[in-house]
């Protein structure tokens, strides 16, 4: 929305909150027939229909709902830090649902320069977690 000048929807944004407000709607509906709401597989599945989800819904001003070429996705935060971890596990198996050849992750971090020297160690940690 940023990079493009684009109006989405709520819906293309995904939030935890959004993702456990459905999984808990699910199962009190009894969509899990009693199991246990795990965070693998029912939150990560969550967030991958999500994804899918949200990509038919169209961003050109037209009512035709059709897959697109392109989905950006921008998971916010920390790698590493627990708060991320779902979203980046449900893209992790997000690869297998779609394919290899249909997915790509890239890696986008801040090098900063203290003192004249770029401080590589948080951008070493996140490349090792990921």
């Amino acid at each position: 929305e940023r990079f493009l000048g684009l109006e989405l929807t709520s819906d293309h944004n995904i939030t935890t909150g959004k993702i456990y407000r459905n999984v808990i709607f699910q199962e009190r509906r009894g969509d899990y027939l009693g199991k246990t709401v795990q965070v693998v597989p029912h939150i990560t599945n969550e967030i991958q229909d999500w994804l899918e989800r949200v990509a038919q819904i169209p961003v050109d001003n037209s009512s035709e709902e059709v897959a697109a070429d392109v989905c950006l996705i921008e998971v916010g935060g920390t790698v590493g830090d627990i708060e991320s971890s779902v979203f980046l596990e449900a893209l992790r198996q997000f690869q297998f649902r779609v394919g290899h050849e249909n997915f790509l992750l890239c890696f986008v971090s801040l090098v900063p320069i203290l003192s004249e020297e770029q401080k590589t160690k948080p951008t070493q940690h996140g490349v090792k977690d990921l």
